[in-house]
């Protein structure tokens, strides 16, 4: 045990009240799954050709919003979409509900200012804030990973071959979607098969370990710090606090670093104004499913924005240059850190879209966002699944991007 001298190493404070009721992982999430969509093309994000191509076609932006909504319009709960150019908004769909009445109350309708769930969204968010951390500091994406973890943690097999670009393309070899701290101690002291280190495998683990590396990069608490003396009786868990600590701090950090330089925000507790999760078809009497507390999906998942608040991250990060400087933020791009796909285009360069997708008993959230040649950023939220056939939902991403596609003219 380490004595109260040894506070020095630990920079931040703490709610006890808030630590010693701390939950790692909400039995009610249990069975909750999060990742680009159960349609999801397993392909990782390809770099876009260089030198890119000159502009030989142009979006029709009206066409591409009736695209849009011949697409989406019978074949979901809901939807908000919003497209913008230059930071100024160019067209705007908003569809039936994000609330559906159930008896005699009032639907809700979508706004653009509407949150929902964004999951793996997140993860565009997560990298984001790591990259700056790591230029802040003057650690290269391509360092090892494990001097950064907690020091009383097992490192298995190849955990020292594991870079930060790495978990930013889901080629570190590890293959769990689980988030929760205990789970993320466990696969690093399982270590990681010498074949699966370096192949793509998506995996919100490579996001939700971001949180802790985050906090140790920023120097706010040292791989060895101890607990246990904290608040002296009953003194404090390890895990517990680690898990509780590092997950505030990368949240704050995200506040004061991402959402703050662009007028945005989001959260991690579903809100009574939050858009709801739906099956689809859904039915009349159909509950929408409350998503609750998200925070042990911090940095693979979790945050709650709307439209608006999204694109304002996208669009201060592309170019506003508070967030990380243009070079940085286009470097992080052509690097697949935080997307899924980078796509060529005949619209003078390529696209690099990120999926999210959540379900719980059959009830979805799903998002994607492109950023688009032309200086174009796009959202679109959708709280159910997508299609006509239950059993055979469509791919969110796949039916933004077709459209997309078809009206560049």
């Amino acid at each position: 045990m380490k004595s109260a001298s040894q506070l020095s190493t630990f920079r931040g404070t703490i709610d006890e009240a808030l630590l010693r009721a701390h939950v790692m992982l909400p039995k009610y999430q249990q069975g909750a799954m999060g990742d680009r969509g159960p349609q999801s093309p397993g392909a990782p994000a390809a770099r876009p050709p260089q030198p890119r191509p000159r502009i030989l076609t142009h979006l029709n932006p009206t066409n591409f919003q009736y695209g849009v909504l011949d697409a989406l319009g019978d074949a979901c709960v809901g939807y908000c979409m919003q497209l913008r150019q230059h930071g100024a908004v160019v067209v705007e769909q908003n569809y039936n509900f994000a609330q559906q009445a159930v008896g005699a109350g009032p639907n809700t309708p979508w706004t653009f200012d509407t949150p929902m769930h964004v999951g793996s969204l997140s993860k565009m968010i997560t990298a984001m804030s790591i990259t700056r951390v790591l230029n802040a500091v003057g650690v290269s994406p391509n360092n090892p990973i494990n001097p950064y973890l907690p020091a009383y943690w097992t490192q298995g097999a190849n955990i020292s071959e594991i870079t930060f670009a790495n978990l930013l393309t889901h080629t570190s070899g590890l293959t769990s979607g689980a988030t929760d701290y205990e789970s993320m101690k466990a696969a690093i002291a399982a270590g990681v098969t010498s074949a699966a280190y370096g192949q793509y495998a998506y995996a919100n683990m490579n996001f939700s370990l971001c949180r802790i590396l985050l906090s140790v990069l920023n120097g706010n608490v040292s791989v060895d710090y101890d607990p246990s003396f904290l608040f002296m009786t009953g003194g404090i868990l390890e895990d517990v606090f680690w898990d509780y600590y590092t997950t505030a701090d990368f949240q704050q950090y995200v506040a004061a670093n991402v959402f703050s330089p662009s007028s945005s925000s989001g959260h991690m507790v579903h809100q009574p104004g939050d858009a709801l999760a739906y099956d689809f078809p859904t039915s009349s009497t159909e509950v929408g499913y409350n998503d609750g507390d998200l925070t042990y999906l911090t940095g693979a998942g979790g945050w709650h924005m709307s439209a608006n608040q999204f694109l304002n991250v996208m669009g201060t990060f592309r170019r506003g240059g508070s967030i990380l400087s243009t070079q940085q933020a286009q470097t992080m791009l052509d690097n697949g850190f935080g997307i899924d796909w980078t796509y060529p285009t005949s619209a003078g360069g390529s696209y690099y879209s990120k999926n999210g997708s959540w379900t719980i008993n059959g009830q979805t959230e799903q998002a994607v966002a492109f950023y688009l040649p032309e200086d174009m950023e796009l959202v679109v939220l959708v709280n159910s699944p997508v299609g006509d056939v239950p059993s055979v939902p469509l791919f969110l991403y796949s039916v933004i991007s077709d459209v997309y596609l078809a009206n560049l003219g």
